[in-house]
This record gives C-alpha cells, structure tokens and sequence, in this order.
C-alpha cells in the first residue's frame, strides 16, 4: 500500500515552516513504512505556487520545496487508464449535479489506479471519488 500527497498537506508543511524532509519524516513516522509519492498534477499545483509567491525569499523557499520533493519521492504521471477512469468518474458525477475540481479528480484517480490512499486537508473533495481510500494528516 502506498500513499499519494495532495497539494495541500505539503502547502500546510510549507506553511509551517518545515521543508520537505522534515514534513516527509513526520509522514513517514505517523503512517509507518507505506511507500509515498506525488502525483504529477500535485507538482503542477506546488509550481504555480512558487509563481505567484509575493516576494522572493518565498518563491526560494517554495522552489526548494520542490526540489527536495523531486529528489525524495516518486511521481506518477496522468497515464491513459488514469484519465479513462477520471473521465468516467466525472461524467457520472455531473451527470448527478456534482462537481469535482480536475486537479483533485486526477489526483485521486490516480492514488486509486495504484491502489494508494490519498493523504489530504481537503476531505470535501476526494469524498466524492467513489472507492477511494482517505487519509487525513
């Protein structure tokens, strides 16, 4: 079993000050020894955060967040399973009158397709990913 980060646990490590070794350790120790990674969308979110950062001590920090991230985790690319299965998903959704953000739903998807659980702060959205596993930190 693995674990798949979503932006906003490593906004919330950012936030607080921790790089990106010291928030994977304390993932590490409170979900022990689960392999974890990142989606490629969730690097997507984490570059357009450095882009708009307001001053440029930020935009170092945020830059090297990424950077230790690259070198620490795997990511996981959006492959044509994944996108079959989040086009299904979000049809079936709509079809319902519910919406999900794309960047969540392949974020999901994707944790989903490799059998991951998704480790989120944002329980609103990856509740309406039928099947898929949540881990709150």
């Amino acid at each position: 079993m693995g674990l798949i980060l979503d932006s906003s646990v490593l906004i919330t490590a950012e936030r607080q000050g921790q790089n990106a070794r010291q928030m994977l350790a304390a993932i590490s120790g409170a979900t022990g020894n689960t392999e974890i990674a990142i989606s490629v969308v969730t690097l997507i979110e984490l570059a357009h955060g450095a882009a708009r950062a307001d001053t440029p001590p930020r935009k170092a920090t945020r830059h090297q967040f990424i950077q230790e991230l690259l070198t620490a985790l795997p990511i996981h690319p959006i492959t044509v399973p994944i996108a079959l299965r989040s086009g299904q998903i979000d049809g079936e959704n709509q079809a319902k009158g519910v919406r999900l953000p794309l960047s969540d739903l392949l974020i999901g998807v994707t944790a989903l397709e490799l059998g991951y659980s998704v480790a989120t702060g944002n329980l609103r959205h990856f509740q309406m990913i039928p099947g898929l596993k949540i881990v709150s930190l």
